[in-house]
Formats: C-alpha cells, structure tokens, sequence
C-alpha cells in the first residue's frame, strides 16, 4: 500500500514520532480494508484550545474531544481512484490523549495508537453512534490494536464512548 499521511504538530505537548503515526493508521486500514493500495490522509497533533474550537464548529460540542475525523468533501466529477485515495483528516488533541491515558491507566503510547486507529477508521466510515455500529467498530479496533502488541483499549475504564 502506498500511504502518504501530513502531519502537523501545533501542540507543545510530546507526541509520537511520525513513523509511529504512520503505522498506526496503515494499520487500521489493512485490517479494516486490505484491498486499499493507496491512501491519503492529513494529520493534525493540536493543543486544547484548537480541538475546542473544532468541537464546537463541527460538532457542537462542548471542550476538547480526543480525536476528530474528517472524511473528504470530494468533488463528484473527481475519477474515482482520486476519489478513493483522499481519506480525509484526524485531528488529535494530545493534552485530552496524555490526561485519558493517565486517568485510564494505558501507557500513552497505547492511546496515541489507538486514536490514531479510531480517527482512521472513521475515515473508513466506521461509526459508533449505534450500538451494534459501536461493537462492531471496538472489535475491529481492538482486534488492530492486539495486532499491533497493545491490549484492548476497551475497559471499565474508558469513558470515550
């Protein structure tokens, strides 16, 4: 597969090294979708003042969140294999991902990946609003993960969904 991810750092927080990232979301789309051989995607590492800002704008919310994903808007008359290739963007706030991590008691390591993987998936047009949408996309993210030697991010524990 040939993945071409842009990342942005505009955090002054730590966050993993890009090779890391890299991995992370190639893996998330040969578990999710092994027959994509080409993939792009933009990556933003932002502190929590611009997740905050983001979450209200296209989601309503309220604060910073984890992790954003934002499927591309293409154009219809774009050929289909441009189409296919640009996935989108994940936006990361790492502050929410070190302070989850901690309450959560993951090394951030594991967090990052998992972000990593549920911000691609949702590019993959994975949800979980649903309940049978939610299994579906925790197994699938926990099975990634597992691949990936992290265990199970889905606990008592966790408080994203």
């Amino acid at each position: 597969m040939t993945l071409h991810v842009d990342i942005q750092t505009a955090s002054d927080e730590p966050v993993p090294d890009e090779d890391d990232l890299r991995g992370w979301i190639a893996a998330a789309i040969a578990g999710a979708h092994p027959g994509v051989t080409d993939a792009e995607i933009g990556l933003r590492l932002v502190d929590t003042e611009e997740m905050a800002r983001l979450n209200e704008t296209y989601r309503g919310g309220t604060g910073p969140t984890n992790v954003l994903s934002f499927v591309a808007d293409l154009p219809a008359d774009l050929p289909d294999h441009v189409r296919r290739t640009l996935l989108g963007d994940i936006v990361i706030c790492a502050p929410v991902v070190r302070d989850e991590a901690a309450a959560q008691g993951k090394t951030p390591e594991a967090h990052w990946a998992h972000m990593a993987v549920h911000g691609t998936l949702h590019l993959l047009g994975y949800d979980h609003i649903e309940e049978h949408e939610a299994a579906a996309m925790e197994a699938l993210e926990s099975r990634i993960l597992g691949e990936l030697s992290f265990p199970c991010p889905y606990g008592d524990a966790n408080t994203e969904h």
